[in-house]
Formats: C-alpha cells, sequence, structure tokens
C-alpha cells in the first residue's frame, strides 16, 4: 500500500508546478467552488496511477490545482464510496496522496439527510463530530506510518475552523447549523426505523461519505473541516419519498452559500 501512494504521489509531483498544503473533497454542494479557482490545471483520474474511477453521476473525476484568492489548494472533483464496491483503503487512498504531497488542511462537503426537527431542506450543517457506521474502518489492517496505530479521534473536526466558519457565516448573514454525522454504507436511502435510531443514537444528519476520508486524515495529522448540505428530512412526519435527483436539485440550491462560506475560510485558515 506504501509503494503505491508513493508511486502516485511521485507521478503527481511530476505534473505539479504549485505546492498546495489545503486540499478540497468538492462532493454535493460544491461543484461550483471550481469555477472560481483560477490559474487551474487538471489532472483526470483515469491517467493517475492507482486511482480508483468515480462512478456515481454528479461526480467527475479529476484532481484540480489553481488557486482560489491568494491560496494554493488542490481539488477532487468526484470522491468514491465504499457502495460503489471499493475497499475502504481505496475510498481513502486519495487522502493519503495528499499527506505525501503535503496536504496539511482538508475540506470535505457532502448531501445528508437532516434528522434534528429544527432542520429544514437547504440548510447548512457545519459537522461538529461524526459516528462511523460503516461495516469496514478504514485504519483496518497493517499501520501505515503516518500516525499512530490507536489515533486519538477526539478532535476530528478542527474547532478553530469551526469557529472560523461561524465568524464568516455571521459577517454575511448565513445561516447554519452544527450537528453530528453519521456515515453509512448505503446505497439505500434510510427508512423511517433507520432515521429515528440514528438520531436515538446522537447524530443530526446522515450520509453515505467523509468519515472515512476524515478518520485517515486525521491519522495523517491533516486538520479537517466539514459542511453538509441538508438535502432531504429524516424527521417523523416529514418523511417523503427521496430520489438522486432530488438530492442534487437541493444541494445546487445551497451551492452558492456553501460556496461562499467555504471560499472565505480557505482563504483566512
Amino acid at each position: 500500500m506504501l509503494e503505491r501512494i508513493q508511486e502516485t504521489a511521485t507521478f503527481l509531483k511530476g505534473k505539479m508546478h504549485t505546492q498546495p498544503e489545503t486540499a478540497i473533497i468538492l462532493g454535493t454542494g460544491l461543484g461550483s467552488l471550481v469555477n472560481e479557482i483560477t490559474d487551474k490545471y487538471e489532472i483526470a483520474y483515469k491517467d493517475i496511477p492507482n486511482f480508483p474511477l468515480s462512478t456515481v453521476e454528479g461526480h467527475s473525476g479529476k484532481l484540480i490545482f489553481g488557486k482560489l484568492g491568494q491560496k494554493d489548494i488542490m481539488a477532487m472533483q468526484g470522491r468514491f464510496h465504499y457502495y460503489e464496491g471499493y475497499t475502504m483503503q481505496q475510498v481513502t487512498f486519495p487522502v493519503r496522496v495528499m499527506r505525501e504531497l503535503g496536504i496539511k488542511t482538508l475540506f470535505v462537503s457532502n448531501a445528508a439527510g437532516g434528522m434534528s426537527p429544527d432542520f429544514s431542506i437547504g440548510d447548512l450543517m457545519i459537522i461538529t463530530d461524526h459516528i462511523n457506521f460503516f461495516p469496514e474502518h478504514p485504519l483496518h489492517g497493517k499501520n501505515i506510518p503516518y500516525g499512530p496505530r490507536f489515533p486519538d479521534m477526539s478532535e476530528a473536526y478542527d474547532r478553530e475552523l469551526i469557529r472560523k466558519a461561524d465568524a464568516i457565516a455571521a459577517e454575511k448573514g448565513i445561516k447554519v447549523q452544527h450537528g453530528v454525522y453519521i456515515g453509512t454504507q448505503g446505497p439505500t436511502f434510510e427508512t423511517p426505523a433507520e432515521y429515528r435510531m440514528f438520531h436515538i443514537l446522537g447524530a443530526d444528519a446522515v450520509g453515505m461519505s467523509t468519515v472515512p476520508e476524515v478518520i485517515v486524515a486525521n491519522h495523517c495529522g491533516i486538520k479537517v473541516f466539514g459542511i453538509s448540505v441538508i438535502t432531504d428530512l429524516g424527521v417523523e412526519g416529514k418523511i417523503v419519498e427521496v430520489s438522486h435527483e432530488e438530492v442534487q436539485k437541493a444541494a445546487d440550491a445551497a451551492q452558492p452559500k456553501m460556496t461562499e462560506i467555504m471560499r472565505e475560510l480557505i482563504n483566512r485558515a
């Protein structure tokens, strides 16, 4: 595994002419941020040794390098999901490559089903913590010497970045929620009973990504900020049939607000 990570990083270093310390996983709700990256150059996943390929509609497959404001950044346009049939090692492979490339801070976004009665469709939820409900752990197996065998997860989402995001949201007049995200394997959306169970467990939103990448980022010593767009509701009395298209539509409507917060935060981080 380490050899493959280093092989991929060496390939990318040969193509890169910037030195970013900030990476973004452009999940649902952050696609339009791509349009704000200047001086950009791209590398398709299919051209990168050892990289998996994204198979989900709405998820492109390329690494983008360039500037966001004054910051050199790298962005993943299209992430990998456990439900696509990948192992956790494949899902989190890009994060380990980021570590080899010198990334210090990772920003992630996703679409999620809201379970707090205070949430509405289109709300932005800053992730304060998570619950790992995946059947496979991304650090299972031999420890890669990027971090300890038993990594601490008491601050999986960086408190200082959360504080800055709150300040930006207040400045811009953007309403944000805070909450705990629970990551599940998918690809089905939740049943009403599952929504109830997850809320009882302490989760405010549920989705099918993010948690594995965040665990591996913490193991690698990379600081993390995460944000969810609430695209459907798992609140009793408000649960309706949901489709991927409807999730995408709700996420697109919330994009300008999420993009504004993330752009500012990246430049202040």
